[in-house]
């Protein structure tokens, strides 16, 4: 039960999806393990989406837009918010006090703009090269992995980088374990394996380098991680998945 708890309050926060009512609910950072879980279902709903648009003849370009529509909707666009906030933040802020200042208001200034852009870009354009080369089965199995595989390094963000405010979601959800870390990661690297075989490893190294470029990188800018730094790290390591993908094909 105290799993359950655990796998549903990590829905809550990482999707809009419904989970009910939890009467005693664990702490975030408990629930880190589950996060990839959690990008599963995100993935199996824009993969729906994707063969369900590909069923009634939309052409392949506009499906993998509408893939990407129904994963923005499932999680309320809260990655991509953190991305936003986090590129204006690093790019527009000279001190630390500062930087954290913006990536906490609720405005988006250019950068985070471009950021958006650039992420949404990148995945569909993705996302419509395999869709194109290797089929729509493929296409579906790579929105789910790879929903998955981001989502699996934030328990090791959680457990190895301090929280770099007082406060916010970044303090509240601190403190994993390593074994939550390692049962996160675990699951990334074996479901990118499991849909692409050995090729999936390489990919997870993609990944794994890419999140942990971004992990440094906050480190040296705010000295630690935040909820945006978390949702900048989600996004990274699917832009990085979806490139990557498109050279293995």
């Amino acid at each position: 039960m105290r799993r359950l708890a655990e796998f549903r309050l990590a829905l809550m926060m990482l999707t809009r999806l419904p989970a009910g009512h939890i009467a005693a609910p664990p702490s975030i950072g408990a629930s880190a393990w589950a996060f990839p879980l959690v990008g599963g279902i995100v993935g199996a709903l824009s993969a729906l989406a994707l063969l369900v648009a590909l069923w009634f003849g939309i052409a392949p370009v506009i499906c993998a837009g509408l893939a990407l529509v129904a994963m923005v909707f499932v999680t309320g666009g809260l990655h991509e918010d953190g991305l936003a906030d986090l590129v204006d933040g690093f790019g527009g802020g000279q001190s630390v006090a500062r930087k954290l200042e913006i990536m906490r208001d609720s405005q988006i200034g250019s950068y985070g703009t471009l950021a958006l852009i650039l992420s949404l870009g990148l995945r569909w354009m993705a996302l419509h090269v395999v869709l194109v080369h290797a089929g729509a089965w493929a296409a579906a199995t790579a929105l789910i992995a790879i929903a998955v595989a981001s989502r699996s390094g934030l328990a090791a963000a959680l457990t190895l980088m301090p929280a770099a405010r007082a406060d916010g979601l970044g303090r509240a959800a601190s403190g994993g374990s390593s074994l939550q870390a390692a049962i996160a990661s675990i699951i990334g690297v074996a479901v990118l394996h499991i849909a692409f075989g050995w090729s999936g490893l390489i990919l997870a190294a993609v990944i794994a380098a890419a999140q942990i470029g971004l992990a440094r990188l906050a480190m040296r800018q705010i000295g630690g991680q935040t909820g945006d730094v978390l949702g900048a790290l989600q996004q990274i390591a699917e832009i990085t998945g979806w490139v990557a993908l498109t050279a293995l094909h």
